[in-house]
C-alpha cells in the first residue's frame, strides 16, 4: 500500500487517508438522497437511481484513486441532474432515455477529447466571466429548486412564482427548521454538515407526518441499462438540433467544472508542481469521462469530481487511498436505499439551497464595471432562474457576449470555439422559428 500509493513521499499514512475519506463521504453523500429524488421527477425510479448513482460513483472514485492516485471523489454533479430533470424531461418534453442518450454520447466525446489532451484547451477557450456566471446561475436554480421542492415557493397566476401563504405548515416549515439547522453547522464548521442536516431535518419531520419509512429490501436494487432512445433524436429536425444543444450543455458545464474543481482541490492538497501542472491529470479527467460513460449506461446523469474533496483534503488526503476509502463507501451505501429512500424532500431542500450559497460565490469575481462582460454574465444567470432552463441561460450568455464583443470592436477576444458555440445556438433558434 505504501509503494502503490506512495503515502511517506506525500507525507501521510494510511489511518490518515482512511479518515480524510470518511470526511469526504460524509460530506458529500447527500447526493445518494439528493440525485435519486431529483431524476425520479423525471419518471425514473428512485431505488434504480440510488443503485446507478451508487455504482457510478465508486467506479469513477475508484478509477480516480488506483488509476490517478489523487485524494478526490467524484459522483452525479448537482445542477446537470437538475438539467436533465427540469429542463430536458419537463422543460422539453423529452424523455429520460433521450436525456440518458445525450449524457453516453456526451461520455464518449470526454474520452476522446482526453486522450487527445484537448479538453483543458476547450474549457480555456470559453470565457471567464461566463464560466463565473454558469456557475452562479445553477447555484440559484438549484436553490429555487430546493425552495420549490419543500413547497416554500408555489406556482402563482399573477406572477411565476410567489411565496407559499403557509410556509410555516407542515413540509415548508420542516424545510426552514432544516434550513436553519443545517447553516448554523456550516457557520460552526461542522463536518458533513450537509448530511448531518439531512438526517435531523428527517428525523424532525417524523411528528410532523412528512418523513414516512419507505421500508423495502436492505439487498441492492437493479440499476438501469443501456435505456437509450436513439431513435428519438432523429425523429425530426428540432429534436437533431435539440440533442447537440443538450449534450453540448452537458459537456461544456461538465468540462470547466471538473477542470476547476481540480484544479482548488489539488492547490489545497500541496501536490501541484512548481510548474503549476496536476500530477497525473489526464488520468484524473479520465475518471470523471469514464465514470459519466457509466452513469449513463446505468441510468444516472453527469458524474463530475466534487468540491467537497477538499473536506478530505482539509484533513490530511493526498493520495489515492482517500479516494479509493470513499469509493469503498459508496459500495457499502447500496444496502442502505431503504433508509436513504425515506428521506422527504423537505429534508433534502436546505442541502439544495445551500448548494446554491456554495456555487453563487464566484459572482463577485466578475467585472461588472465592463458591460462587455456584466451583461452576458447578468443574462446568463436571469435566464437560467427566470426561465428554469440552464441551456436558455448559456445561450442567450453566449450569443449577447458575442454580439456584444463584436459592436465594441473587441473580436480578438472571440475565438474559434465560442463562435461554433454561437452559431449552433443561433440555429437553434432558426429551427425553432421555422
Amino acid at each position: 500500500m505504501e509503494k502503490f500509493f506512495k503515502l511517506k513521499e506525500r507525507g501521510t499514512d494510511v489511518k490518515t487517508e482512511i479518515m480524510a475519506g470518511i470526511t469526504t463521504f460524509m460530506t458529500m453523500a447527500y447526493i445518494l438522497a439528493v440525485n435519486p429524488g431529483i431524476l425520479s421527477d423525471s419518471g425514473m425510479e428512485f431505488g434504480r437511481v440510488f443503485a446507478a448513482t451508487a455504482i457510478a460513483s465508486a467506479i469513477a472514485t475508484m478509477i480516480m484513486g488506483l488509476l490517478a492516485n489523487l485524494p478526490f471523489a467524484l459522483s452525479a454533479g448537482m445542477g446537470l441532474n437538475a438539467f436533465f430533470t427540469y429542463t430536458v424531461c419537463l422543460g422539453m418534453g423529452y424523455s429520460w432515455k433521450w436525456a440518458l442518450t445525450a449524457i453516453f454520447i456526451e461520455g464518449i466525446i470526454f474520452i476522446l477529447l482526453t486522450f487527445c489532451n484537448i479538453r483543458e484547451a476547450i474549457v480555456n477557450s470559453i470565457p471567464d466571466s461566463l464560466k463565473k456566471a454558469i456557475g452562479a446561475g445553477i447555484g440559484l436554480f438549484i436553490a429555487y429548486i430546493g425552495l420549490k421542492n419543500a413547497g416554500i415557493i408555489i406556482k402563482d397566476e399573477g406572477t411565476v412564482s410567489a411565496l407559499n401563504g403557509e410556509w410555516y405548515k407542515g413540509a415548508s416549515l420542516v424545510a426552514m427548521i432544516g434550513l436553519v439547522i443545517t447553516s448554523i453547522l456550516l457557520v460552526k464548521n461542522v463536518k458533513g454538515a450537509l448530511l448531518i442536516g439531512i438526517v435531523v431535518t428527517t428525523i424532525i419531520g417524523i411528528p410532523f407526518g412528512v418523513t414516512k419509512y419507505a421500508g423495502g429490501s436492505y439487498l441492492p436494487s437493479a440499476p438501469y441499462f443501456c435505456e437509450f432512445a436513439f431513435g428519438e433524436i432523429f425523429a425530426n429536425g428540432r429534436s437533431i438540433f435539440d440533442f447537440i444543444i443538450v449534450m453540448f450543455t452537458f459537456l461544456f458545464v461538465d468540462m470547466f467544472d471538473t477542470v476547476g474543481t481540480l484544479i482548488a482541490c489539488a492547490g489545497k492538497s500541496g501536490i501541484v508542481k512548481k510548474d503549476g501542472t496536476i500530477p497525473k491529470c489526464k488520468e484524473a479527467l479520465m475518471a470523471d469521462a469514464v465514470g459519466t460513460t457509466a452513469g449513463a449506461i446505468l441510468g444516472t446523469s453527469t458524474i463530475t469530481t466534487f468540491v467537497e474533496s477538499a473536506s478530505g483534503v482539509s484533513e490530511g488526503g493526498k493520495t489515492g487511498l482517500t479516494a479509493v476509502t470513499v469509493g469503498a463507501l459508496f459500495i457499502v451505501s447500496l444496502f442502505l436505499e431503504p433508509l436513504f429512500g425515506s428521506i422527504p424532500s423537505a429534508a433534502t431542500a436546505p442541502a439544495l439551497i445551500i448548494v446554491g450559497v456554495m456555487m453563487i460565490t464566484p459572482v463577485v469575481e466578475i467585472d461588472f464595471k465592463d458591460y462587455s462582460e456584466s451583461i452576458p454574465a447578468f443574462l446568463t444567470i436571469a435566464f437560467m432562474v427566470c426561465a428554469s432552463s440552464i441551456s436558455d441561460g448559456i445561450m442567450f450568455g453566449i450569443l449577447s457576449y458575442v454580439i456584444l464583443k463584436v459592436v465594441s470592436g473587441q473580436t480578438k477576444r472571440l475565438n474559434a470555439a465560442i463562435w461554433i458555440v454561437a452559431l449552433l445556438f443561433l440555429a437553434k433558434i432558426v429551427v425553432g422559428i421555422l
